[in-house]
């Protein structure tokens, strides 16, 4: 009878191990009736945990540090600027939305007419204090001055309201693109601030000036919400339920030593054939743990989901750099990744040959994907037909 070593993936604990490997002996039942489930727990001895009760945790601005800011609503701003990197035109489209329809008189200029002039002429001309903001600048201004959305909004704002929303748009939108491009230094708070002070004063706002009292402040923030405030004040707890996914990746890599030694234990006391069958982290400590030295009786690798590939190419992986072949003592490797999992990656066109991919799809989105191999009839027949 072939053992079947279930090596699971980051943050599997009790009771959740248990839920999973039941899954997992039921479709192993159906594709191969023959073979026995045994589970390497990993997690509940050499898993990642909280060792002086999350003491490395920071408090939440100004809860009890000593260091407020002095501004209780400092979370709330830095909360809407976040939406607004990620939607720029956010507080336009808000604004849009409220504005009932409005009969212009013959002869009138219709609202937007100026708001989209002083964009134009923006963009010819730019604005010095703005650089800090990043390039590209003069590009999205022209881009915001065709915008569908200027009409409606002028028609329910003020001048003054409609050029601060434009140019909290345009910080937005500048900054949004710098941190897309993975840019290594990003505009600060009071340097944004400045900047968008500027901006509204060429988009028609009142001079306000470039510091950052309390009407500048005001004019200044923006009017929409996100979850990072939620985020923030509940670190602890966020922590708390992440840390061990994160934290046992962290610590293989940096001392992964027994996590190894403890599979080759439990693989001397069973009696061949033996298939090691690991999950994402699961799959890179089986891999890891074979490259390290023979382990008699094993006779097939399966990793599902796995970043070993990965961590080979980028020069991550503990036993093995590219472009070392792998040592002849490792048995075949049957690698399976589903097409939707950002965390599974190929392993045949590192290791022609030695290993086999089979890609699979569970048509669940990430990170769904990356949990969902194990009700996927796909991935057990792959397992069933190439069992010893």
């Amino acid at each position: 009878m072939t053992t079947v070593v279930f090596i699971h993936g980051t943050g599997v604990r009790e009771p959740h191990l248990g839920e999973l490997l039941g899954r997992i002996t039921s479709g192993l039942a159906s594709a191969a009736p023959g073979g026995r489930l045994v589970a390497y727990d990993w997690g509940g001895r050499y898993g990642a945990r909280l060792a002086a009760d999350g003491a490395s945790i920071p408090a939440a601005p100004g809860a009890g540090t000593g260091r407020s800011t002095g501004d209780p609503d400092d979370l709330d701003e830095t909360d809407e600027w976040a939406r607004l990197y990620e939607d720029p035109s956010a507080e336009l489209a808000t604004a849009s939305a409220g504005s009932g329809p409005r009969v212009t008189p013959p002869g009138a200029a219709f609202p937007d007419e100026r708001p989209r002039s002083l964009l134009r002429a923006l963009a010819a001309h730019g604005e010095p204090q703005a650089d800090a903001l990043g390039p590209g600048l003069r590009e999205r201004a022209t881009e915001l001055a065709r915008s569908p959305l200027i009409g409606p909004a002028a028609e329910a704002l003020d001048q003054e309201t409609l050029a601060w929303v434009l140019a909290r748009a345009l910080a937005a939108t500048v900054i949004g693109s710098e941190l897309a491009a993975d840019r290594p230094v990003l505009t600060g708070g009071d340097m944004r601030d400045t900047a968008v002070a500027a901006l509204a004063g060429r988009l028609g706002a009142a001079p306000a000036g470039t510091d950052r009292g309390p009407l500048l402040r005001m004019a200044g923030r923006p009017l929409v919400h996100l979850g990072s405030r939620y985020a923030v004040r509940r670190r602890r707890a966020l922590t708390d339920a992440a840390h061990p996914a994160a934290g046992d990746i962290l610590k293989y890599l940096a001392r992964g030593g027994d996590m190894r030694q403890g599979l080759r234990d439990l693989v001397a006391a069973l009696e061949p054939p033996v298939v090691l069958l690991g999950h994402s982290l699961g799959g890179i400590v089986s891999l890891d743990t074979l490259i390290s030295g023979p382990l008699p009786g094993v006779e097939l690798l399966i990793t599902v989901g796995s970043q070993g590939p990965f961590l080979y190419e980028t020069g991550a992986l503990p036993s093995l750099t590219h472009p070392d072949p792998l040592p002849d003592h490792v048995p075949p490797w049957l690698n399976l990744y589903d097409r939707r999992d950002l965390l599974g990656y190929a392993a045949e066109p590192l290791f022609p040959g030695r290993a086999q991919d089979v890609a699979t799809d569970s048509r669940q989105p990430f990170p769904v994907a990356h949990s969902a191999y194990w009700t996927d009839p796909a991935v057990y027949r792959a397992i069933g037909e190439r069992l010893p």
